[in-house]
């Protein structure tokens, strides 16, 4: 896939962009860059390959991972954070309706 010049174009009028030609010609060049990298990264067969949980887990098979345990650390203070709403039930704020 490649864009024109008028896709340039049309693409910066969309986004309310006042781009001249001199700039949407670079920005036309970099946008058919960009695509040209994905079609090649399409084109690469990746059947049979695992996904990595950590971009360096490909080379460094012993990672070990920063992960801390799920565990709850501070305290429940929902009420003391609710007292000073004007309404509160069951945990949850009450406001006033404004979407009929």
């Amino acid at each position: 896939m490649s864009l024109t010049l008028s896709d340039v174009k049309r693409i910066a009028n969309l986004a309310q962009l006042d781009m001249d030609d001199a700039h949407a010609e670079t920005a036309l060049g970099e946008l058919n860059g960009i695509f040209a990298l994905a079609e090649q990264m399409q084109a690469v067969d990746t059947s049979g390959v695992a996904p990595l949980s950590h971009p360096l887990a490909a080379i460094l098979s012993s990672l070990p991972l920063r992960l801390r345990e799920d565990v709850v650390t501070e305290e429940n203070r929902r009420d003391d954070y609710q007292a000073p709403a004007p309404k509160a039930q069951d945990g949850l704020y009450l406001v006033p309706k404004v979407i009929e």
